[in-house]
């Protein structure tokens, strides 16, 4: 999620039936996908463009269940900086994006100042990224891990209704 300020475009319920339809299936052929919200298939094409060009929709990616193909571990890990400083946090920021293994990262509020989502081989590769992370140079005051024993929930996508609106 992009926290840069800018205007949100204003979406009706057929735009949201749409991400909802590309959501549940992103190879949906644009004929079915405007039969699925009743537009034109004309119609229906130009308001995916412009949902795209809004960047509400930011591309189109395959659901993989990696499990099946490697060897899979995933953990989440708690993380604090030390200083408080937009400067190091954006430092921090930069050597996550450069980690393959870091699947989602995110700053957060409260105790703790990030959320990572990581996924690795096994124990052994999970040591090697945990080092990494606690060079002196990128300032980790604390780490805690996760081992993710059990996944109760895939994602699915975003809910896109309210449940009010429903």
């Amino acid at each position: 999620m992009n926290n840069k300020s800018r205007r949100a475009p204003s979406l009706d319920k057929i735009d949201l039936k749409i991400l909802q339809a590309l959501q549940a299936d992103g190879r949906i052929t644009n004929r079915d996908l405007a039969k699925r919200v009743a537009l034109s298939p004309s119609a229906c094409l130009a308001r995916v463009k412009k949902l795209e060009s809004d960047k509400v929709i930011t591309g189109y990616h395959a659901a993989v269940r990696t499990e099946l193909f490697r060897p899979t571990m995933f953990v989440f890990v708690e993380i604090t900086i030390k200083r408080h400083l937009i400067a190091e946090f954006d430092s921090f920021d930069e050597e996550l994006r450069a980690m393959p293994q870091v699947i989602e990262a995110f700053r957060v509020s409260g105790a703790i100042d990030y959320l990572l989502k990581i996924l690795v081989a096994d124990i052994q590769e999970w040591r090697l990224i945990a080092q990494k992370l606690l060079k002196e140079e990128l300032g980790v005051e604390k780490m805690a891990s996760h081992i993710v024993v059990v996944e109760a929930k895939l994602f699915g996508g975003y809910p896109i209704f309210h449940q009010r609106d429903a």
